[in-house]
């Protein structure tokens, strides 16, 4: 599977706020720190605040920050939120349309191993969480150019091991 850069950016920008902790942050310091054009970053901060993933507060001392919540957020459940379409192949119907027709399809085995396949990397992602990818948040901080704050490093870490 492949997911589109605007799940990407949400996931970076729930990192970000993660990491970031306390206070409020603005897009443009997001854009800053990956490199990213701010004006896709402005819609996929739209999505996220929509979600009640983050807390947006307008003005000018406004800014984003994390929704508390969101750390217990798992992947899977972030990109489900982001990505419009999981239909893998034709047969597969985009929501609100019809299935392709194909003339194996009474017969068709494939579309199960698809399925299965869909399934277990939503699974996969699902056994991961925001806070679990974000701490300690001592060394992202740094990466991305911000203050280490105290309970970065403090926030423990659960271990992440592969399959």
């Amino acid at each position: 599977m492949r997911l589109t850069d605007y799940t990407d950016y949400a996931l970076r920008v729930l990192l970000f706020l993660a990491v970031r902790e306390e206070g409020l942050t603005t897009i443009q310091d997001i854009s800053e720190a990956y490199g990213i054009s701010k004006n896709h970053l402005m819609k996929v901060v739209q999505r996220l605040g929509e979600c009640g993933w983050i807390e947006t507060v307008r003005g000018r001392n406004g800014g984003l920050r994390l929704n508390e919540r969101s750390l217990g957020l798992t992947i899977g459940e972030v990109v489900r939120g982001t990505e419009g379409d999981f239909a893998l192949v034709g047969c597969f119907p985009r929501e609100g349309a019809e299935p392709r027709h194909c003339v194996i399809e009474p017969q068709c085995r494939l579309k199960h191993v698809f399925e299965a396949a869909r399934d277990a990397f939503l699974a996969e992602l699902d056994r991961y969480t925001l806070a679990e990818l974000a701490g300690p948040g001592a060394p992202l901080a740094e990466l991305l150019g911000l203050p280490a704050i105290a309970g970065a490093a403090a926030r423990p870490v659960v271990p992440i091991t592969a399959v």
